[in-house]
């Protein structure tokens, strides 16, 4: 591309997430620890907020998409948070199963878990590199 045919990535907008149930998917995103940010029924939509950012995780109610597990290798939305292991135990005890124990990345420690619809959520800290993280 030349100059004058280019574009510039400015940051992330929303993340889209495709659920079969707008009320259910949000009660589970709740449980899960989210604040939703606003809801549209008559749209089908939900946005949850993810930390102080604009910008968020939209649910939209697609009503041919049933429940399902994770597919195999699928698109994952991993999300800063300080303590992963803390962040198992939360989900653990509000009924959310982790997908595995939470595991070492370069960074730090990852649990991911799925929603009813098979979304993948990734809540990752930056133990290792705390450098890199948001807050210290």
């Amino acid at each position: 591309m030349s100059d004058d045919e280019s574009y510039e990535l400015l940051g992330f907008d929303n993340v889209l997430l495709p659920v079969g149930d707008l009320g259910q998917a949000v009660t589970f995103y709740e449980r899960a620890g989210f604040r939703v940010a606003f809801r549209l029924d008559e749209a089908g939509i939900a946005l949850l907020k993810v930390g102080g950012e604009t910008p968020g995780v939209l649910l939209r109610a697609e009503e041919e998409f049933g429940r399902r597990p994770p597919l195999g290798p699928c698109a994952r939305l991993w999300l800063e948070v300080p303590d992963a292991r803390k962040a198992a135990q939360v989900l653990r005890e509000a009924g959310i199963e982790a997908l595995d124990p939470p595991f070492s990345t370069a960074t730090g420690r990852t649990v991911e878990f799925a929603d009813p619809w098979g979304n993948v959520i990734g809540l990752t800290d930056y133990t290792k590199r705390p450098e890199l993280a948001r807050r210290s």
